[in-house]
């Protein structure tokens, strides 16, 4: 992701402005083996690490797992006090742990599921009980399906108004998998039908633009699975670019 960011300008066109004059971005480097043994005390060391005046985290994946390591890090004894928007096909509310069960461990762990909103969950994709358990928890979901007559904005609103109530502090997962599977061959749950990738930069845009969003994590991306043409990895670096571009509108105009 690194090496396709430098494939991109630094200028937004919708906004009128060069990042690299309004944002300051630190590198943190790598995790090493985050999913192996101490793996998530290895993730919580380099948050830990991160100057608490940071406006905006964005951690880079990697998979879905990545998700419950890094919030857990960052919230801390606090997680009750948090929200969560997942741009995401999948409810990720399997039993155990792996790429597919972020959102339960975070539940288990005191995150309160009135205050997470699910973005994009696809049909076909999710089983009976993964919904139940969703509509028991209290989590919003917001549908692929409603998206086709719904503006990206309007959702966007909703799911801000609902993991933020009260002033919470917001954390976005997005799950490249939402996006429709020939533009993210790199993600092999994704799957026909899915979000635009244009849809997706909108909404993390978007998202990044509210200040209760302090962490933005990127996704489900295996590049060994990846088109020649690296189209996964890229559309990756454009959502970087993306919330850095709305992390710039938070600042006041000149």
């Amino acid at each position: 992701m690194r090496a396709a960011l430098e494939r991109f300008s630094t200028y937004s066109w919708l906004d009128e402005v060069d990042l690299v004059e309004v944002v300051d971005v630190v590198d943190h480097g790598d995790v090493t083996d985050p999913d192996g043994p101490g793996g998530r005390g290895r993730v919580a060391e380099a948050i830990r690490g991160v100057d608490l005046a940071c406006e905006l985290l964005i951690v880079l994946g990697g998979d879905n797992s990545a998700t419950a390591a890094a919030l857990s890090a960052l919230a801390g004894d606090e997680l009750d006090t948090w929200g969560l928007i997942t741009l995401d096909a999948h409810l990720d509310l399997r039993d155990g742990r792996s790429n597919g069960s972020p959102v339960r461990e975070l539940l288990a762990s005191g995150l309160d599921g009135a205050y997470v909103v699910q973005i994009g969950i696809a049909d076909f994709a999710n089983s009976a009980a993964y919904a139940q358990d969703a509509a028991r928890a209290g989590i919003t979901v917001i549908p692929r399906c409603s998206l086709r007559e719904r503006p990206m904005g309007d959702a966007v609103t909703e799911a801000l108004a609902v993991a933020g109530h009260g002033g919470r502090r917001i954390y976005v997962d997005v799950d490249l998998d939402v996006v429709d599977r020939a533009a993210v061959p790199g993600c092999p749950a994704a799957a026909p039908g899915g979000l635009t990738p244009d849809e997706l930069r909108c909404a993390v845009r978007l998202l990044a633009a509210a200040r209760q969003v302090r962490a933005i994590d990127v996704t489900e991306v295996d590049v060994e699975r990846d088109a020649d043409d690296e189209r996964t990895v890229r559309l990756a670096a454009l959502v970087v670019l993306e919330a850095l571009a709305g992390l710039a509108r938070r600042r006041p105009c000149p």
